[in-house]
């Protein structure tokens, strides 16, 4: 990214703070009530406060600790059952039909089989996060591998691999871009059901503290979970798609291009015919 880039995102970013400082300070009444929201100060300081005391440190890595267990679970999962789907019609009418039926439902509505199913709430949570990541890699996965060209597995059968050949230096790698596309829906989504599942049944946690300055009416603290949430969500999905670029650095980017390639053979001239 370049500086001028950079810069941009940043100044984005601060206008947003000082349009939020002025709607709130001013207490403007256009419609939206900005009058009950508190202040970028107020959050700032009740912000600096709560991240000098050990429970805010501990709420963070207990929620950075579901959605890495889940997501890391349904990364695998949602890879594994992608691809053989894809690639075996047994697979497709066995698994297929039952998670077309389980995928409308919210992850969300499951706590109640949760709470019944685990012994704990932390594997509850644990469980909510994973089948919430799970659908959007399983489908992207499952679309990525389809759509592969069978050149190139023929292009391996006929070099004498086998099935595993083919899944490592076909399957795997050109399905790459469309799994991290995956991946990267499935983070954002795995967030938004854990700090859910620990409004509803948790104990520690980003979401659960946020929950309870709300029941007490502390809107600052509000803010501050909000913002934890943001920041924690920006800086895992960033994670993912930067470990999707370095592993798929061979793709062409608008900055670099098109892959290099032989440059092709100039035709010879055809001679024009003599006159008879």
């Amino acid at each position: 990214m370049t500086p001028g880039r950079r810069l941009l995102r940043v100044a984005s970013l601060g206008a947003a703070l000082v349009a939020w400082q002025l709607l709130t300070s001013l207490d403007v009444e256009l419609w939206l009530r900005f009058g009950q929201f508190p202040t970028v100060g107020e959050v700032a300081a009740k912000l600096a406060d709560r991240a000098s005391t050990g429970p805010y440190w501990q709420d963070l890595v207990s929620s950075l600790s579901r959605i890495v267990s889940g997501f890391a679970l349904a990364a695998v999962l949602g890879v594994a059952v992608g691809t053989a789907i894809a690639r075996s019609r047994v697979a497709a009418d066995v698994l297929g039909p039952v998670l077309e039926v389980l995928r409308p439902i919210p992850a969300i509505a499951l706590v109640p089989v949760a709470i019944l199913l685990f012994p704990s709430n932390e594997q509850g949570i644990v469980f909510i996060t994973c089948t919430a990541a799970f659908f959007p890699v399983l489908v992207s996965t499952r679309h990525a591998v389809a759509a592969l060209s069978p050149v190139w597995e023929e292009a391996v059968l006929t070099m004498g691999g086998g099935r595993g050949r083919i899944l490592l230096s076909v399957i795997v790698p050109g399905a790459l871009p469309g799994i991290f596309g995956g991946l990267s829906v499935g983070i954002g989504v795995g967030w938004i059901c854990v700090i859910s599942a620990e409004m509803i049944s948790g104990e520690y946690g980003v979401g659960y503290r946020t929950w309870q300055d709300y029941t007490v009416v502390d809107y600052p603290g509000v803010f501050v979970g909000m913002a934890t949430i943001g920041a924690l969500g920006w800086l895992t999905s960033t994670a993912v798609e930067r470990l999707g670029r370095r592993l798929t650095h061979w793709l062409p980017t608008r900055s670099t291009g098109p892959a290099p390639g032989p440059s092709p053979r100039p035709r010879p001239a055809r001679p024009e015919p003599t006159a008879p």
